[in-house]
């Protein structure tokens, strides 16, 4: 259900509405989202004419004749009243529905439950089959998942920091690249496009980093470039992590027996 505005924002939406403002102008003065701005004038024009009624009011806008109210004096005198009171009763009946969902939740009964499988790190999924299994819960599993959410679990996994040391670890990875616009021969020809692969290593500690493109992806290649990253570096790490590298490379540098 769309955002509820104040008692407050109402009353300025339907003043300015009665004093000939566009919609959007108003949405725009009030910084407030111009479907608002239409449902509270709707809501106000359709009680409107009842209203209309009683006090004897004709024309063409019945919003414009209603609106705005009599201002509430602040003397000692004044009636006790608010802006609500002056509220078109379909305004008001609006506002005060509750912003949640009437239906009670099918898990509300296990909540202490899920609050306790939560605690233990189990998934909405788990927890739902679990439920299912061992409660006789009859919840569907989005059921589950929305209660679970709405309890502030389960919607993200969680994000683990690995930490290493100066000169511990890199990451390599070679994989394709961009296309480039090439030459066929050194001293000129027919240009056409050519694959690229881009070979790229990271120091895990400080994320300091190497990257070469080649136009071919063998061994020689990825021995080449690891000598290149290395002279860059100005040194090598103890453990290289492999992300992707061709098989064929793989078979080459590690045979298996």
């Amino acid at each position: 259900m769309a955002n509820r505005l104040k008692m407050a924002t109402v009353d300025s939406i339907l003043r300015l509405h009665a004093q000939g403002r566009s919609q959007r102008q108003i949405a725009l003065d009030l910084q407030v989202d111009r479907k608002a701005v239409s449902r509270y004038v709707r809501l106000a024009k359709r009680d409107a004419p009842s209203a209309a009624a009683h006090t004897g009011v004709n024309g063409p806008d019945p919003v414009g004749a209603l609106w705005p109210p009599p201002p509430v004096s602040k003397g000692a005198n004044a009636p006790t009243g608010s802006v609500a009171d002056s509220l078109p009763p379909a305004v008001a009946e609006f506002l005060a529905r509750p912003s949640g969902r009437g239906r009670r939740s099918d898990c509300e009964p296990y909540r202490e439950l899920i609050v306790a499988k939560l605690d233990q790190g189990l998934s909405a999924q788990r927890i739902y089959q679990d439920l299912a299994q061992d409660h006789g819960c009859s919840a569907s599993y989005w059921s589950v998942r929305r209660f679970v959410q709405g309890l502030g679990g389960g919607s993200e996994l969680p994000m683990r920091r690995m930490e290493v040391g100066p000169g511990q670890e890199a990451q390599v990875d070679f994989g394709a690249g961009a296309p480039i616009v090439a030459a066929d021969h050194p001293a000129g020809g027919a240009r056409k496009r050519r694959k690229t692969n881009v070979f790229r290593i990271v120091l895990s500690h400080s994320r300091k980093a190497y990257s070469e493109a080649t136009f071919t992806q063998t061994a020689e290649d990825f021995i080449r470039c690891l000598e290149n990253a290395f002279a860059h570096f100005g040194g090598v790490p103890q453990t290289l992590v492999v992300d992707y590298v061709p098989r064929h490379i793989i078979h080459l540098l590690c045979p298996v027996p």
